[in-house]
């Protein structure tokens, strides 16, 4: 497994932006397929989106489709969530996620229970 960190969550008004950063270590970064998920209180923890290996590939869950934007940099261990025009639905707990298995195989299911490796989390909150 590999260890995940997040942080550059905080409290942004409406229409705000905030950038997440996730870094890892322990294994070698490039071999995990990396995502970011949120959970607000009293609600399942979702996808929010997901990146390939390589960063060749994306997908976005629709709720920030258009508006939030996964990156990653190897050769950093870090994976980032660029999160632009803000609403107060994006209010929640955002975690950092990482598995071994391949985006193809990972992309049509997109469950918590695929990701092996989780951070601790960092909070987002947009005020209205």
């Amino acid at each position: 497994q590999v260890q995940l960190v997040e942080s550059g969550g905080g409290l942004v008004h409406t229409g705000g932006s905030l950038t997440l950063s996730c870094r890892a270590s322990g294994r070698t970064f490039s071999a995990y397929t990396m995502a970011w998920f949120r959970q607000a209180p009293g609600k399942e923890r979702d996808f929010v989106a997901i990146i390939s290996r390589s960063g060749a590939y994306t997908h976005y869950a629709d709720s920030v489709s258009g508006r939030f934007t996964i990156s990653r940099e190897n050769a950093e261990n870090t994976v980032f969530l660029q999160m632009n025009s803000l609403k107060p639905e994006d209010t929640a707990v955002y975690y950092c996620a990482a598995d071994a298995q391949p985006y193809t195989m990972i992309i049509d299911r997109l469950q918590v229970t695929d990701f092996s490796s989780w951070g601790q989390g960092t909070q987002v909150t947009v005020s209205s």
